[in-house]
């Protein structure tokens, strides 16, 4: 089981005490997504220390990390790039815009750079098809009208802040 730090365990328990005391595995997405943006992916010790936390079987929060896209199960590039390639997207480009951000990278769907900065994936619907193709950055920005131009732009500037926390 990891040991989690005392700051990450209050982090937990905050979530927990949203719930009534006999259901406080209802805040396993919120423990996942604490160890997420901590360590950047699910790793499976950190399910295990989450479910000890909680008092559920790992296996159930197995189950949570791996029915969700937004779980990384492995450590990722810092930026991760989710590209909607979903039917309205793909419509209005999205394909396009996945396979542009690959190539200019080098790398394939799910592939992280050599460099360990991107990782580029597909992604499902993301609720902005009026906006497409978009993007989600690190789980966390949502970008909208991702044309050639506009995706170019966007790798400069996070290849350039790569290169600075280097």
């Amino acid at each position: 089981m990891m040991p989690f730090t005392a700051a990450t365990l209050a982090r937990f328990d905050k979530e927990v005490a949203k719930y009534p005391a006999d259901q406080k595995q209802s805040a396993v997405m919120a423990c996942l997504a604490i160890v997420q943006h901590e360590q950047g992916h699910v790793s499976p010790e950190a399910e295990a220390g989450i479910a000890a936390h909680l008092g559920m079987p790992a296996i159930a929060v197995h189950e949570v990390t791996t029915f969700y896209n937004m779980y990384n199960q492995q450590a990722l590039g810092r930026y991760k790039l989710n590209v909607c390639t979903n039917l309205p997207c793909a419509l209005r480009d999205g394909d396009k815009a996945l396979d542009h951000v690959c190539k200019k990278l080098g790398v394939e769907p799910y592939g992280t750079t050599a460099d360990g900065v991107f990782t580029v994936q597909p992604s499902e619907c993301l609720g902005a098809c009026a906006d497409a193709p978009v993007m989600l950055l690190n789980d966390r920005q949502m970008l909208s009208f991702m044309s050639p131009e506009r995706l170019d732009e966007l790798l400069a500037l996070l290849k350039a802040d790569g290169e600075v926390a280097k």
